[in-house]
């Protein structure tokens, strides 16, 4: 059964982001046919980007390095839960991704993202290149949140109920193309 991380892509202050990835992360633990686990990416204190080789080489020198991509190397696929800063992604996220190449390599992703005028639209686009230029798989389905309605007061997560029909419909495809792309994680 394939292991599928639920990667949270900011690490700011007060960030509500912890809320909308565990309920990503409850709604994928109803489900069997993958296991699910939450990865704060603040929790491996990444640096800005400090390893003097390029990450598509995998030699690492820095002990951070080769946690984080032990993790990610561990993973088969991934749900990747943003908000939307100035247009894009966190530069949190963005490092992140960065440190490592090949542990990213012919996985799936889907996408989460969250903001105030497009709920995450844009970030949510440009994070879909940035995948894949490390062979990260995108899936089509992805949930758009916005602060203004799924919020109260821009604090406390409620959804509306039609998110949590989307958020299945990305899962499974998260799922489906996660399997199909085993072969070539193999090879």
């Amino acid at each position: 059964m394939p292991t599928i991380g639920i990667i949270l892509g900011t690490t700011r202050p007060g960030r509500v982001g912890p809320q909308i990835a565990q309920w990503v992360e409850r709604t994928a633990g109803a489900r069997d046919d993958a296991t699910f686990e939450l990865v704060d990416i603040a929790d491996y204190h990444l640096p800005l980007f400090d390893e003097p080789r390029s990450p598509r080489l995998g030699e690492y020198e820095h002990d951070h390095t080769r946690t984080w991509a032990a993790r990610i190397d561990a993973l088969d696929g991934f749900v990747f839960v943003t908000p939307e800063y100035n247009r894009s992604i966190p530069a949190a996220l963005k490092n992140a991704i960065d440190f490592v190449y090949n542990e990213w390599n012919n996985k799936a992703a889907g996408f989460v993202g969250y903001g105030s005028n497009v709920s995450g639209a844009r970030a949510l686009d440009h994070l879909r290149h940035i995948a894949g230029a490390v062979q990260l798989m995108a899936v089509h389905t992805q949930v758009h949140l916005s602060l203004q309605s799924d919020f109260e007061q821009y604090s406390t997560f409620a959804p509306a109920e039609r998110h949590e029909r989307a958020l299945q419909q990305m899962l499974t495809e998260v799922v489906t193309l996660t399997s199909a792309l085993s072969p070539l994680r193999r090879s």
